[in-house]
């Protein structure tokens, strides 16, 4: 019975982050829409944009080969794959051994390979351009990314997600400094992770500045609505991991019942309307920023999460 319950609570996650990864979409597109004083799309909108590429054929070019293919599948799959392991309403999930941050870098880290990959294998101008440009801010968004990790793994004692947001919600951790900066540095690699404003614009294809949209001309129907889909669920993730290390309060323990598991997916909702209702609010408030500019803004990420790193090593209490 107890293996029983542990499937459906694992699946109960999984199809959780799958539904709702679009809703949270529309969520920020809707918000944005209001704060510029325009009615904006319907919250439902990513759905039905899904479906109708679903629906349509898909165009290959001529010279594109079998990995053209297959590469929006795998894309799916590893961002689905690292989307469901990041605990969202419960903390003691069948599957929560393998919530490791650093196996969920890797997983990302893999579909920006392939999808860099997908960019340049037509040969046009525009998917070398959004691949170069892809890798570059990979190339400092991951070390970034990485550093971040350490220094909450520091402070944790561990790298497994159900434990670090078990210490992050005791009162043993209190206000540190080093907390602080590797917030920071983890929304900065957030928001160029997925090609949100400043780094990217996911609304416009401004042929000089897009960098995700570059990669992804080439595809259409099915294809494109499991990239699209790929996108939804890596914000989710970014959103989830933000809310899981810095706001873990509500998240059900292992040997939680159901009432409890419901209580926490009710939190855990809350928790994605008040940080989407953010960055829709930063997203607003601010401007892209240029290509040559990236590196700059990463670059604040990345000094931060070594100075957290540091500030652990020279003292603890920090």
């Amino acid at each position: 019975m107890n293996a029983l319950s542990d499937v459906l609570s694992q699946g109960a996650q999984m199809s959780v982050v799958l539904g709702v990864a679009p809703l949270l979409t529309g969520f920020v597109r809707k918000v944005k829409a209001r704060l510029l004083r325009r009615r904006g799309p319907p919250l439902l909108q990513p759905y039905r944009d899904l479906i109708r590429l679903m629906r349509k054929d898909v165009v290959l070019a001529d010279n594109a080969s079998w990995l053209f293919r297959v590469i929006p599948y795998l894309i799916f799959a590893g961002t689905w794959v690292a989307a469901s392991l990041v605990p969202t309403f419960g903390n003691g999930l069948l599957f929560s051994w393998t919530a490791d941050l650093i196996a969920i870098i890797a997983l990302l880290g893999s579909a920006r390979f392939f999808q860099a990959l997908a960019g340049m294998d037509v040969g046009t101008a525009f998917g070398g351009i959004g691949s170069s440009r892809e890798v570059m801010i990979a190339s400092l968004a991951e070390p970034a990314m990485l550093i971040t990790v350490f220094s909450v793994a520091m402070i944790a004692g561990s790298t497994q997600l159900p434990n670090v947001a078990e210490f992050m919600g005791s009162d043993a951790v209190g206000l540190r400094v080093s907390l602080g900066m590797a917030f920071v540095a983890l929304t900065i690699v957030a928001l160029a992770e997925n090609a949100r404003i400043p780094v990217d614009n996911p609304a416009t294809h401004l042929e000089l500045t897009m960098v995700h949209e570059a990669m992804v001309l080439e595809y259409s129907g099915r294809h494109l609505a499991l990239i699209d889909l790929s996108s939804h669920l890596k914000l989710l993730l970014y959103v989830s991991l933000i809310a899981c290390v810095f706001l873990p309060w509500g998240t059900a323990t292992a040997d939680a019942g159901v009432g409890r598991l419901v209580f926490g997916a009710l939190l855990y909702f809350g928790k994605l309307a008040v940080l989407g209702f953010l960055l829709a609010v930063f997203e607003t408030s601010i401007a892209k920023m240029r290509v040559f500019r990236i590196p700059e803004f990463l670059g604040a990420a990345l000094m931060l999460a070594l100075l957290a790193t540091l500030l652990r090593f020279v003292s603890g209490s920090l």
